[in-house]
């Protein structure tokens, strides 16, 4: 079992910038793809970014450019650099974790463990 808890959402304006982290605990031992994942009211959840044990990165490309995933495996902790950001930003932003071969690591199936998520307001 993986316990995820993400913070540093906030309410922001066009331009601004966040930092989101989310810390895992429990089984964290074995390696692990980390996500992020957004939903905004009235529509389904969508990738944002997504690291691997390794390190390699994904993007949407609607943030690409903007945001950037980065992970600190000592720390078992996952952050989302959020700059330029866009009322289109505005969601609930969740973490996620998937043990073992992920293909796709911007197919949401694959993750098994989700945070509670933290809401990221972005006013014009």
């Amino acid at each position: 079992q993986v316990h995820l808890v993400e913070s540093g959402g906030g309410l922001v304006q066009a331009g601004d910038s966040l930092r989101l982290s989310c810390a895992a605990s429990g089984r964290t031992g074995s390696s692990y793809t980390m996500g992020w994942f957004r939903q905004a009211p009235g529509k389904e959840r969508e990738f944002v970014a997504a690291i691997r044990w390794t390190g390699r990165t994904y993007y949407a490309d609607s943030v690409k450019g903007r945001f950037t995933i980065s992970r600190d495996n000592a720390k078992n902790t996952v952050y989302l650099q959020m700059n330029s950001l866009k009322p289109e930003d505005t969601a609930v932003h969740y973490c996620t974790a998937a043990f073992g071969v992920v293909t796709n690591p911007t197919d949401p199936n694959p993750y098994v463990y989700w945070g509670r998520g933290t809401q990221v307001t972005v006013s014009s």
